[in-house]
């Protein structure tokens, strides 16, 4: 582990174990293990690393993991994983402890073992990672299965576009976009839902076409960005048509048809009028 610690860890350890706040806040000189992991400052009398194995796994939702952590202590006090995961069997030999993780589904946690050896504290760290199967992008990753925007649907003066994604997860860190020609008419972000499963999503818009808007594409797009990994889809384009709305139509043909009524009522009128004129000739 560098020499960089996340701010939440330093408070953590600073809290349960005092001797390691003193530690960190004191610029040692470290000695280096044959991988790199950190020593002991060089004032510990037994100084020692601790590794996790696999520093990074990625699993598929639901399933389960394995971790092994192992230090150079001759006689280490204690050995303990912190980790908001669900943890299992404990499995413990000389030099090393492996500790299982049941049901992850999380998108992404730590795991980090700590290990006491001579009053003084170590850790290494793991990152285990949710993904879902599929055709993707290297190991895990994929973007959202398939993204269909519906043939737009004209409801009074507004037009309704409907868009579907399919196959998301984590649902959390999709952002669908709408855009209209060169410019986007709306996006939303679906962070405030948390869910830790597979889900289909459905985006409904009402769009208020003006006569510039028509015969322009729309596209729908996703996009997920997992911690700075970004995948994108997106839907076949669908050209906004100019049409009639039933309700103004009927609307148009029932004045039409009144009028219609008047001028033969008036025209009927003034018929009789003349017929009337002429037989009194």
């Amino acid at each position: 582990m560098g020499s960089l610690f996340p701010l939440s860890l330093l408070f953590f350890l600073a809290a349960a174990y005092p001797g390691v706040g003193s530690a960190l806040g004191r610029r040692t000189k470290r000695a280096q293990s044959p991988k790199g992991s950190p020593l002991a400052p060089s004032g510990t009398s037994v100084p020692f690393w601790v590794r996790m194995s696999p520093e990074f796994v990625a699993v598929q939702p639901g399933k389960s993991v394995q971790l092994n952590c192992s230090n150079s202590c001759p006689q280490p006090q204690n050995s303990s994983l912190r980790t908001p995961l669900r943890q299992g069997k404990t499995l413990r030999g000389p030099g090393w402890v492996s500790y299982q993780l049941l049901d992850v589904r999380a998108w992404s946690s730590l795991a980090h073992c700590l290990v006491t050896c001579a009053g003084k504290t170590r850790w290494a760290t793991s990152r285990i990672t949710a993904y879902s199967e599929g055709q993707g992008l290297g190991p895990g990753w994929e973007p959202p299965h398939s993204v269909i925007l519906e043939p737009p649907v004209l409801k009074g003066r507004k037009y309704t576009l409907r868009c579907h994604v399919t196959q998301v997860f984590p649902v959390g860190y999709l952002v669908v976009t709408l855009r209209h020609g060169s410019r986007v008419i709306y996006s939303e972000s679906l962070e405030r839902f948390t869910g830790l499963d597979l889900a289909n999503v459905t985006l409904t818009y009402e769009f208020a076409a003006g006569p510039r808007d028509f015969w322009q594409p729309v596209i729908c797009h996703a996009r997920l960005n997992l911690d700075g990994l970004v995948v994108r889809n997106s839907s076949a384009p669908i050209t906004l048509m100019l049409a009639w709305s039933p309700a103004p139509t009927a609307l148009a043909s029932g004045s039409i048809a009144a009028l219609v009524g008047i001028l033969l009522t008036v025209g009927a009128a003034y018929l009789c009028k003349c017929l009337a004129m002429k037989s009194q000739a």
